[in-house]
């Protein structure tokens, strides 16, 4: 198999990629990336000199660059999107061009390069807040707070219209938030762990007791590489991790992991529009393709601490 893999430089893409390339199998990637600021080649050096991996530099909105690397794969995973929703907050264009329109080039080059597999990531920041106690599931209403989790509901339905309308032979993944080695340090946890190793403020929105579902980018690449191989075609599958666990909580773990005072935690203005908690019922991937998360949080947040410890000291 010849995988297509955008946005493959990044955070969740490059663990993808290199999961996969680890493995023994027959499978050749074709990264394709913009190299945009979230984007760093630096997470592929380990697959650098592997045959099986080919790097392009390119936009996902370029339609005639897209179909020119596109051709010949026999299976797309798009990673590719402007995931950050405090920039899509105050640059709603990036977001909608990026995650919107270049979904819609991916399927058209896709449809007409007769690709067999179509696997969409998407996030759970679609269902947008979900009450206590209770939980997403696939067939969850779609309702998104931000302009990036709108961007992500809107590039989902493109991906379903094209499996009703043309019989596209497509998959969606919805994943909780990620963590793990090589994030960049603008999301929650590595901007946590970096500005804790500088013994800088820690700033938490709000009163910090916005929950959400945690998962280890390892066991999320190992989720969509078991939809790619087994999942039904028109299906969506969410993707979460065994805890559901508030901001504050979380920054108080990891300080407490680093040795570091608490009174390095520092209250900002809560961002507009901010979802106070997402939650994933992750039973229909469990059920129908044997996965299950594991990596535990506290093995996992142990783990990444240390990953940015050393590459801080390297």
């Amino acid at each position: 198999m010849k995988l297509f893999v955008t946005g493959g430089a990044g955070f969740i893409g490059s663990a993808f990629v290199r999961l996969v390339l680890s493995l023994d199998k027959d499978v050749a990637i074709v990264n394709y990336d913009k190299l945009t600021y979230a984007g760093n080649l630096v997470n592929l050096d380990s697959v650098a000199a592997n045959p099986n991996h080919e790097f392009i530099k390119g936009d996902i909105c370029d339609s005639a660059a897209t179909a020119r690397a596109m051709a010949g794969c026999d299976a797309v995973v798009h990673f590719a999107a402007e995931s950050h929703v405090d920039r899509s907050i105050s640059h709603p264009v990036d977001a909608l061009q990026t995650n919107v329109a270049g979904t819609l080039v991916l399927l058209q080059a896709a449809r007409e390069l007769h690709i067999q597999r179509f696997v969409h990531i998407s996030s759970d920041e679609v269902y947008g807040d979900v009450s206590p106690a209770s939980f997403s599931d696939e067939n969850s209403p779609l309702i998104p707070s931000s302009p990036y989790s709108a961007s992500k509901a809107a590039s989902d339905l493109l991906v379903l219209s094209f499996v009703r309308t043309y019989g596209f032979p497509a998959l969606i993944t919805r994943s909780s938030n990620n963590y793990g080695p090589h994030q960049f340090i603008e999301k929650f946890l590595p901007l946590m762990i970096t500005r804790a190793l500088a013994d800088r403020p820690l700033p938490i929105y709000g009163d910090g007791l916005q929950q959400r579902n945690w998962i280890h980018v390892d066991d999320n690449c190992r989720a969509i590489l078991a939809v790619l191989e087994r999942g039904h075609l028109g299906h969506v599958y969410n993707i979460g991790g065994p805890d559901v666990k508030d901001n504050l909580a979380m920054a108080h773990s990891l300080l407490e992991i680093m040795g570091k005072p608490e009174s390095l935690i520092s209250h900002v203005p809560d961002r507009p529009g901010h979802d106070r908690r997402y939650a994933l019922n992750s039973s229909k991937i469990s059920r129908e393709l044997n996965w299950k998360p594991a990596i535990t949080l506290d093995q996992g947040l142990r783990q990444t601490v240390e990953w940015y410890r050393a590459s801080r000291t390297g």
